[in-house]
């Protein structure tokens, strides 16, 4: 891997190079996703079909593009049954940890007169896409449907590829079927976000949809916004070990290239006060190369996106992570404790050497769809509260009006919003008369 010594020069050019992997510089398909977007949304099941013949499965009709029973009892059928133990694990964990975020309606009245509040309302329906094709995910139906479902939204869909021979994959229907997905539908690609969004004559509408893909995926996400509700614009995978002299370069490379084997587009960076950790990770990176299944995949995404950088300090390797602002980032400090409250921009943070990236991604409970290309300074991981809105509640009787209608009158009237400050001067014309 590439040693560089850390410079405000080096920072800037950093950041501009890892922007470069994000959807939106990917404009050249962003015309081609349009087209299949508003195909879709006029044509509905006729686009649909069409689509998913072109790209997934020929066989594909209004009869078979949702997963049946019998399916769902044929990949029970098939599934590893280690896998099928290992998955139910894996979702009692990510239930006990999202459980924990539910929030709930609240109320608070005075003696005067009024009640102010706000009200939790889960989302009528919510719609999780989880990739297909070569990979098979079932973690990510699990980190999609579980927060949903505890939210309380009514329905939850899962649109996923199928293979050419109109099949899903095992696992991955029976995640959806443990986690509690409503139904399964046989999509994927730029048409299956739209038919979610708008709907179709065998697709529901949703209310919000979540969920990685690709880059077409991304951008048709990016594309339906506004129509419905989208967790965000992910972007290839990275990862960030914040490390000190006191770290094991064997687990830190064995980390940073758990993230370089997802795409050649990920990152994986190591941040370090130690001239010499930095030499045994690159030997050990190295090393793990030449023996893992993947490594032409890894070795393309570390010479286009891999780096350790030497920092003079740990406060200067501590603003370069808050300014990179990674997907995953790793503490290997002598007290990762402390470093952790100085860390402002994550999606998640793991601390010490034995809490490597993967049991995030698998096991531990956070939700592991996260933001990508520095968005993690404005986003958060995937939660029960994507899947709720929050409305206000206002009460005032009319003694506690009256008692403040003199303030929201001259406020109103300030900003020559005259019918504002009628509205409120209407209720006391009796009084204005009998004076």
């Amino acid at each position: 891997m590439r040693t560089v010594r850390l410079d405000e020069a080096f920072k800037k050019d950093l950041l501009d190079t890892l922007l470069k992997r994000s959807p939106n510089n990917y404009e050249q398909y962003s015309d081609t996703v349009a087209k299949i977007v508003e195909q879709v949304r006029t044509e509905g099941d006729r686009a649909l079909f069409e689509l998913t013949r072109k790209f997934d499965w020929e066989g594909v009709s209004a009869a078979n593009i949702q997963v049946t029973e019998e399916e769902f009892q044929e990949a029970y059928e098939k599934i590893d049954e280690r896998l099928l133990a290992t998955i139910r694990k894996s979702l009692k964990n990510i239930r006990a940890y999202h459980e924990k975020q539910k929030q709930y309606s609240w109320f608070d009245s005075t003696p005067q007169g009024t009640l102010l509040g706000q009200k939790v309302t889960p989302l009528r329906a919510a719609g999780v896409y989880v990739p297909g094709g070569k990979a098979v995910y079932p973690s990510s139906v699990l980190m999609n449907i579980v927060p949903a479902k505890i939210a309380g939204v009514e329905q939850v869909i899962m649109a996923t590829p199928c293979g050419k021979d109109g099949k899903v994959n095992p696992a991955v229907l029976c995640a959806a079927r443990e986690a509690g997905a409503d139904a399964v539908y046989k999509m994927g690609g730029a048409q299956a976000i739209a038919a979610m969004a708008f709907g179709t004559e065998s697709i529901p509408r949703v209310d919000k949809i979540t969920g990685p893909g690709n880059i077409f995926v991304a951008l048709a996400k990016k594309a339906v916004s506004g129509y419905v509700g989208i967790d965000s614009i992910a972007g290839p995978s990275e990862i960030l070990v914040l490390a000190d002299e006191g770290a094991n370069p064997r687990y830190v490379a064995a980390d940073l290239l758990s993230q370089a084997e997802h795409d050649e587009l990920a990152s994986a960076i190591l941040v370090t006060t130690s001239p010499e950790l930095a030499r045994r990770v690159s030997e050990e990176v190295d090393g793990f190369v030449e023996k893992l299944s993947r490594r032409e995949i890894i070795q393309k995404s570390l010479d286009n996106y891999g780096w350790i950088l030497l920092a003079d300090s740990m406060e200067d390797a501590v603003e370069t992570v808050n300014l990179i602002a990674s997907e995953h980032l790793e503490i290997v400090t002598r007290n990762p404790f402390e470093v952790m409250m100085k860390i402002r921009n994550a999606g998640a943070i793991f601390l010490g050497e034995y809490s490597s990236e993967p049991l995030g991604d698998y096991f531990a409970g956070p939700n592991h769809i996260l933001p990508t290309n520095g968005t993690a300074k404005f986003f958060s991981p995937v939660s029960v509260d994507d899947f709720v809105k929050k409305s206000s509640i206002i009460y005032y009787s009319r003694e506690a009006l009256e008692s403040v209608r003199g303030d929201i009158e001259y406020f109103a009237e300030q900003e020559q919003l005259t019918a504002h400050a009628n509205s409120v001067r209407v209720r006391f014309e009796d009084q204005e008369q009998e004076g």
